[in-house]
């Protein structure tokens, strides 16, 4: 790995987007630490210290740790991804925006453009709700309108501005930018957790055994997620010999794989961020306490729609980027066949049926990997402020890293190098 990294760096081109990416992601870095102004960073500290293991130790995993400071990347990537959720539903049940969705590169371009529109829309939500939980907790410094104009304004541009970075990274750098965002945000608050873990044993306020089971069943999260990633359904593919011109072409047997898990680590921040939203809404709404009560963090409401959301966002992510008919008929054109099968129709619907099965299977799998940290904190009486470094962050950070490395090894072997994946 350190080899083909060292080749990759001596490619100009290549060594470039890593650099620029690694800028960007630096940027994000700093930003996570500039406080947002007319906020007493430190009360808020303090009473964040109270809400561990709720659904504010969750969004300032993902906007790693800039919650808990109240800086200007505090609401993070969730406006966006919201917005993109939003979009993409929208883009089944209302035919213009299906329409725009088939018409290549412009019509991406459109609909990339509503989904700008509509993280503005959510970041002042989610910035109006947060500057007024803020504000119940009494670490605002002036409550004039103003002033809480000024830090709801500082919260959106500060989303919006990763939203920026985010597709910067993807346009110009290596990897998907706002997955990048996220996997950074985690990966910076890990050492500090592990860290905390390690003191609290020393105190006494975690025993051993238990801080060495969460450590054992975070390698085995990280080994499940890279065999489910990486797991393959292969389809054997058979392609007929044609004669062109004076030529005989084709032939040859070869294979279609189908992942399990066609959708990647996607479903887990969409479902994650879609959760939050209406929980972030409930904070500082009385007269929706009740969504608190039913599904808030750590409840058994929680855990069923957070499966369910995994599994439907599976479905939903794998139907977007894999359409079985499209595929059928590319092989239908250029003489391909699953033998045992005729072109076309038929090609299509086993195609569909296999795909339905495993990404199942995929999913669910999924959804038993996130939730399995609460399983081990019910048995182990681990603390709720490590569960963050489980199950979720684990198959963000392990399925982001696997997606930004095969971008890199398919650079390097363009160029003839050996990539990371062996």
């Amino acid at each position: 790995m350190l080899s083909a990294f060292r080749n990759a760096m001596r490619i100009g081109d290549l060594r470039r987007k890593i650099l620029y990416t690694a800028a960007l992601l630096l940027v994000f870095r700093l930003g996570s630490h500039i406080p947002v102004p007319g906020v007493d960073a430190a009360a808020l500290s303090e009473a964040l210290r109270v809400e561990e293991g709720t659904v504010f130790g969750f969004l300032d995993m993902f906007a790693g740790g800039a919650l808990s400071r109240f800086a200007v990347f505090a609401l993070g990537v969730g406006p966006y991804i919201t917005a993109s959720i939003i979009l993409q539903l929208l883009t089944i049940v209302i035919p213009r925006l299906e329409e725009l969705q088939k018409e290549g590169v412009e019509g991406r371009k459109k609909i990339q453009q509503y989904t700008r529109y509509g993280t503005v829309l959510l970041g002042l939500i989610q910035g109006l709700a947060t500057t007024m939980l803020a504000r119940t907790w009494g670490v605002l410094v002036n409550e004039t309108f103003f002033h809480i104009t000024v830090i709801v304004v500082s919260l959106t541009a500060g989303s919006v501005f990763l939203m920026w970075l985010g597709e910067k990274i993807t346009e110009k750098g290596i990897g998907n930018g706002v997955s990048l965002i996220i996997f950074t945000g985690i990966v910076a608050e890990f050492p500090p957790g592990l860290y905390q873990a390690v003191r609290a044993v020393g105190q006494g306020g975690v025993s051993p055994i238990s801080l060495i089971l969460w450590l054992v069943l975070s390698v085995f999260i990280v080994a499940g997620v890279v065999m489910v990633q990486e797991g393959q359904r292969r389809i054997p593919v058979q392609y007929a010999r044609r004669v062109v011109g004076r030529r005989m072409m084709g032939g040859g047997t070869t294979h279609l794989p189908l992942k399990v898990n066609q959708a990647g680590v996607i479903p887990v921040i969409f479902a994650s961020s879609l959760l939050v939203f209406p929980l972030t809404i409930a904070q500082f709404a009385p007269s929706l306490a009740a969504i608190e009560r039913w599904i808030g963090h750590g409840t058994t409401g929680y855990f069923i729609l957070y499966t369910v959301l995994i599994v439907f966002f599976t479905y939903f992510y794998t139907a977007v980027t894999f359409n079985p008919a499209e595929v059928a008929n590319n092989l239908k054109k250029n003489g391909g066949f699953i033998p045992g099968l005729r072109p076309g129709r038929p090609t299509a619907e086993y195609l569909d049926k296999v795909l339905t099965r495993i990404t199942l299977a995929g999913g669910i799998f999924l959804a038993l990997i996130a939730l399995s940290p609460y399983v081990l904190a019910a048995v182990t009486r681990m603390p709720t402020q490590f569960l963050y470094f489980g199950g979720t962050g684990i198959i963000i950070m392990v399925g982001v890293a696997l997606d930004t490395m095969r971008q890199i090894e398919a650079q390097l072997l363009m160029r003839h190098y050996e990539g990371f994946l062996k």
